[in-house]
């Protein structure tokens, strides 16, 4: 709780948010979401039709890390996903979060101008 309270300080003073939506913040960052799983990778390079090579210097990270990721034998850091997840969804992918049905992904839906 100390931890969550400190984090809660810094925010409100930084970036001048009250303590509810700090509090808010400090949830979703810690809250696992974020997360991919190894299926949700390799599914999600599949429908952009990339390869592992392509993902890791789109991702700009090593091919073992994509390797190592998609095969589940090896935990990344939280901001190696954070890197993947977000090189993913710029290619036109969008994670579905795990809400009873199982977490997926699609591609994302493309918004045209009129």
């Amino acid at each position: 709780m100390y931890l969550k309270t400190m984090f809660l300080i810094i925010i409100d003073i930084n970036e001048s948010q009250s303590f509810s939506n700090g509090i808010d913040e400090f949830d979703r960052l810690c809250e696992s979401n974020d997360m991919i799983s190894p299926a949700q990778c390799r599914a999600a390079r599949g429908l952009l039709d990339w390869s592992q090579q392509e993902l890791a210097k789109k991702a700009g990270v090593g091919v073992v890390t994509v390797r190592q990721l998609e095969a589940g034998t090896h935990q990344p850091r939280r901001a190696t996903l954070d890197v993947v997840r977000r090189c993913l969804e710029s290619g036109g992918v969008e994670f579905i979060a795990e809400n009873g049905g199982g977490a997926g992904v699609r591609l994302a839906q493309k918004h045209t101008q009129t």
